[in-house]
């Protein structure tokens, strides 16, 4: 008779343990389920796996800086003065068109300076390529002036086209076709032209 009762108070001993053991799983994992709920996923409903974004492959613009050349009159003669222009390029002939648009705007820095190119002349079209620069100009270009006007404005074209190439050949052409012949008192232009051929032929 004690045996079976103690075997009883085993058993009903056993299963409190037991018992207690299960509701503290349990407990234990409805916790963690409560928590692993309140853990924020990422959104990518479709699922694929992000890349890091790439650096910009675009390269920064070359800065370059032309020159655009003024007259200057001075005590025997006159003469050719550069004005530097910055130019943030990203086209091969850019720097150079700027210079141009500068040239044929008319207005010199300094007070001092000035131009004989006409007023109104166009740039119709520039390119440097292979040591040359082909410069074409609207027909604005050939009107008005004496034969000193003329040498100093081809001065002009002549060294603005080479700022960034002091070497370098330059046609001058008048709405596509080249400029043989310039002003009313006829000054030839010995094609291509550079700087020291200038200085030569067409001193100022």
């Amino acid at each position: 008779m004690k045996d079976q009762q103690g075997s009883n108070r085993i058993s009903s001993g056993t299963i409190a343990a037991v018992s207690a053991v299960v509701l503290a799983v349990g407990g234990g994992v409805a916790w963690f389920t409560s928590q692993s709920n309140n853990i924020p996923t990422p959104s990518n409903p479709s699922g694929r796996i992000e890349q890091p974004t790439q650096p910009s492959t675009r390269q920064p613009a070359n800065e370059q800086t032309p020159n655009v050349y003024w007259l200057r009159s001075t005590d025997k003669n006159v003469a050719l003065v550069p004005q530097p222009v910055r130019v943030a390029s990203i086209r091969p002939n850019q720097p150079l068109e700027a210079a141009f648009q500068s040239l044929l705007a008319g207005s010199p820095a300094e007070a001092t300076d000035s131009t004989t190119i006409p007023k109104g002349t166009k740039l119709l079209g520039l390119k440097s390529e292979n040591d040359e620069v082909h410069v074409n100009l609207s027909e604005d270009f050939t009107s008005g002036g004496g034969s000193t006007s003329m040498m100093g404005r081809v001065g002009q074209v002549v060294y603005t086209a080479t700022s960034l190439n002091p070497k370098a050949k330059v046609y001058i052409d008048v709405n596509g076709k080249p400029l043989d012949v310039l002003g009313g008192e006829g000054v030839e232009l010995q094609q291509p032209l550079t700087r020291e051929s200038f200085q030569k032929n067409y001193p100022l």
